[in-house]
């Protein structure tokens, strides 16, 4: 990993989606947010559809999408809202949406992800927040790497999550086959593997104009807790030395991911990691911010690479 500027911006914790953009002319340009029917997902596409790009909702319930819609074009003016369905941890799903996609692909979102959630697994007998969280997105940006690639500056956020503080990808065993499974690191696991592909996707992509980055969108009350309690959250949280969050708004979590997917402050900059609207640095013991070295390792992300071609291979 080389040595670089740190991006700074103007923006902080308290930014909301809609002040990144505020200044932006998006139009012409299309987005694909995955999970935005909710939460952050639909504040991100929000803000894009504010600033007068084509934005498509990628979903599981395509119902969900269609009410988001709605609500998105009623708060923008923009009807240039489209919904697709999208199941992330079925690789058919994720085939169906590649080949449906015509022309270029100048913002992708990998926004959706599960939480902490019980033993799941998918037909192959992938762990389920692995599969979900980093697999499925990984065969959607890699499936799409043609329309991003025909765009021009085409911009890849991987969202993950301070949360990746707690595992490494544990190689030997990424599917819990052997060690008990603990839905923690397996959750901790997914959000490393997310900065990993950022690393790896953006030296790989650089001579396509592609960007990739990782970021952390902060602590938001969202569909993503289902599996826990707030009491649970912070009890975690203050385990790790972290202390207790600071809830954010929809709003405030999904501007780091407008920031990296549209913003001309991070024009260039790939394989890095943002929080708060800023380029974090590396994680300093006790805390709970930065990203854990383990993360941008480039030999872990060469290989996380290949083994997830492995994956999809079968």
């Amino acid at each position: 990993m080389t040595t670089s500027t740190p991006v700074t911006t103007p923006f902080s914790r308290e930014t909301t989606a809609l002040d990144v953009v505020r200044d932006l002319d998006l139009t012409g340009r299309r987005a694909v947010v995955t999970g935005g029917a909710s939460g952050i997902g639909v504040e991100t596409a929000r803000a894009l559809a504010s600033a007068g790009a084509d934005v498509t909702l990628a979903v599981r319930n395509p119902d969900a999408g269609q009410r988001a819609a709605a609500d998105i074009t009623g708060t923008t003016g923009n009807d240039r809202i489209l919904v697709a369905p999208l199941d992330l941890a079925d690789l058919d799903s994720v085939a169906a949406f590649v080949r449906t996609w015509d022309g270029p692909l100048h913002m992708l979102v990998n926004n959706a992800g599960i939480m902490a959630s019980p033993e799941m697994r998918t037909e192959q007998g992938w762990e389920m927040q692995f599969a979900t969280n980093h697999l499925g997105h990984f065969a959607l940006a890699t499936g799409l790497h043609p329309a991003l690639a025909a765009a021009g500056g085409a911009r890849v956020v991987s969202v993950s999550s301070a949360a990746h503080l707690r595992s490494p990808v544990v190689f030997d065993d990424i599917h819990f086959r052997q060690r008990p499974y603990d839905p923690w690191e397996a959750y901790g696991q997914s959000k490393t593997a997310n900065v990993l592909f950022a690393v790896e996707a953006s030296r790989r992509w650089a001579d396509d104009g592609i960007v990739v980055d990782a970021l952390m969108p902060g602590a938001i009350r969202t569909n993503l807790q289902r599996y826990i309690s707030d009491e649970e959250l912070d009890r975690m949280r203050a385990q790790s030395g972290g202390g207790a969050p600071y809830w954010k708004t929809p709003e405030q979590g999904a501007a780091t991911s407008v920031l990296v997917a549209a913003s001309p402050l991070v024009a260039g900059a790939g394989g890095r990691y943002f929080e708060d609207c800023q380029e974090a640095g590396v994680n300093q013991p006790g805390t709970r911010t930065g990203y854990a070295p383990y993360a941008r390792d480039p030999e872990a992300a060469q290989r996380l690479w290949t083994v997830s071609e492995e994956h999809l291979r079968g």
